[in-house]
């Protein structure tokens, strides 16, 4: 039983080796975006409305929002979605996270973003950040994938605590007693609110 332990521990260790950030193209697209990002933020001439328009127009081919959609429903509901649902549920999803990740980027007071070498896990990049401010530290891991060469974010952790499965908890809870419609009603209330 050690053995079969210790074999596990290695493998698991051994599918996650640091990347040299100047041979990761991953680490080095999401450099680029987070800097236009913040160059945006730091713009004190601009409208919020404004900044909130040339941020989405950054961020958006970052994020495969398409599949992070698919992903926090699971295989439990997804499959048996009608086409059509499948499409509005997507749409209102990548509103609603849009929404929050923009809600969330107008807290920006001049922190600083300091970047960790990047991780391959499997075929996958993941990317530690951490948003330094004067009195506290929000650790931020991205996770990419390779789409037809090029990265693309498929899950966010934030403080431990991943954007993906939390949707799915969510969204599990409302269908374990609901329709799909209802929780489509849902995410339709939170993104107008």
């Amino acid at each position: 039983m050690k053995r079969l332990w210790y074999a596990g521990i290695c493998l698991l260790i051994l599918s996650q080796t640091a990347i040299a950030e100047d041979n990761c193209p991953a680490a080095e697209f999401l450099k680029t975006k987070l800097d236009a990002v913040v160059a945006v933020l730091q713009k004190q001439d601009l409208a919020q409305e404004t900044k909130s328009k040339q941020i989405v127009e950054i961020v958006t081919p970052m994020f495969d929002f398409e599949l992070m959609a698919k992903l926090s429903l699971g295989k439990q509901h997804w499959p048996g979605l009608t086409a059509e649902n499948k499409e509005k549920f997507t749409d209102l999803f990548i509103k609603k996270l849009r929404t929050s990740y923009l809600n969330k980027l107008t807290l920006y007071t001049e922190e600083k973003i300091i970047y960790e070498p990047p991780l391959q896990v499997d075929n996958k990049v993941h990317i530690s950040t951490n948003l330094i401010s004067k009195d506290k530290k929000i650790s931020m891991l991205y996770k990419f994938y390779n789409s037809m060469n090029s990265w693309k974010i498929y899950d966010v952790e934030i403080q431990g605590v991943s954007i993906i499965r939390s949707y799915r908890s969510q969204f599990s809870e409302i269908l374990k007693d609901g329709t799909i419609d209802d929780l489509l009603l849902k995410l339709e209330e939170s993104v107008v609110n």
